[in-house]
């Protein structure tokens, strides 16, 4: 599928979020962020409107303790009213009989309706950006979903190739080279092509997205000691090597270095030595990044059209409808989604 082209968004255009699943804690994270104890206030210049339902995020808002949370319906074009939150209602599938915590196939089309409905506004220049609450996986398959998850789904919508995910917090950058395989398939799936595209994605956003002119990046090996010259392993030089001399060829402003030995390499990056660091799959970049910003950690999708921030955590289903979900990670999707956007904006009118 050839790479859908996106409309120029309106000054005033929304940031849109998306619910994620009914039966998880997205409507609790969505009404403790508008609800005034969140520390977050809506900015009247990027409004923020939720793509949702209205029946769930009501009784998400009495479980949290935000009965008078000012719920209104909104649709695109629609003048937004200040103090309130508004939600476009997507039918998608009868909510009334979910229970909190026990997703199945309705929740799973529930939770992809709100996100095509999302894109679809986005594509169109109606809404300026995506922040999508946590979906399930299972639910997502139960409904006849062919997707892993968000990533592999608006990668499809927008028919977009190539994408990665960039955990991003104040104090520490990662972006994945492989996400969710197997640690067995990770050797045999890096290739210096794959690597080569993930450093570039992530400098190409680390300049536009958020605004360095000179980004410094730093790569992790695959191997312990970064395979001490080949007596544990041999991807340092094979693969990883001859990828960042590509990436380096095509993007000289970037200060590129690397294969690093990943147990001492977090530890620079925490001391502000570099912008962002490359892992080479998950857990090699996800447990430093979560042990450091579990609560205020966002997941930037690289390589879309579209801007997509999203929470770093799951749908929660053992604390679901209980009340004690936190927004801390969805306040920091909302404002870094805020960033980018504006930052987008202005490296294009430096273009």
């Amino acid at each position: 599928m050839a790479a859908r082209r996106i409309k120029a968004a309106a000054a005033n255009a929304p940031l849109l979020i998306s619910m994620g699943c009914p039966a998880g804690i997205g409507p609790e994270i969505i009404t403790r962020l508008f609800a005034s104890d969140s520390g977050w206030q809506p900015d009247p210049e990027q409004p923020t409107v939720v793509v949702g339902d209205m029946e769930r995020l009501r009784l998400a808002a009495r479980i949290t303790g935000h009965r008078r949370l000012a719920l209104k319906p909104w649709q695109p074009g629609e003048p937004i009213t200040p103090k309130t939150v508004p939600v476009l209602q997507v039918d998608s599938a009868d909510l009334n009989k979910l229970a909190w915590g026990e997703p199945d196939a309705s929740s799973g089309q529930a939770m992809a309706c709100y996100v095509e409905t999302a894109v679809s506004l986005i594509l169109a220049g109606q809404a300026a950006a995506l922040i999508t609450c946590p979906i399930s996986k299972f639910s997502l398959k139960a409904a006849g979903y062919r997707f892993a998850g968000h990533t592999e789904m608006l990668a499809s919508l927008t028919g977009t190739k190539g994408v990665h995910m960039l955990m991003a917090g104040p104090r520490l950058k990662v972006a994945l080279v492989t996400i969710h395989e197997s640690l067995k398939a990770v050797p045999r799936l890096l290739t210096s092509e794959r690597i080569s595209d993930c450093i570039l994605s992530t400098g190409a956003s680390l300049k536009r997205d958020f605004a360095l002119d000179h980004p410094r990046i730093a790569v992790a090996a695959c191997n312990p000691h970064a395979g001490e010259q080949g007596l544990f392993g041999d991807e340092e030089f094979l693969v990883i090597q001859p990828a960042m001399s590509l990436a380096q060829s095509l993007m000289p402003e970037v200060e590129l270095s690397g294969p690093w030995p990943p147990d001492t390499l977090f530890y620079q990056a925490m001391q502000g030595h570099f912008d962002a660091v490359v892992a080479m799959y998950h857990d090699q970049g996800l447990i430093p990044f979560k042990l450091v910003h579990f609560d205020d950690g966002v997941n930037v999708t690289l390589g879309l059209p579209l801007v997509r921030t999203s929470v770093d955590h799951g749908t929660a289903y053992d604390i679901a409808g209980k009340g004690l979900a936190r927004a801390d990670s969805l306040k920091a999707a909302v404002l870094m989604a805020q960033d980018i956007v504006r930052n987008r904006k202005r490296h294009a009118n430096e273009l």
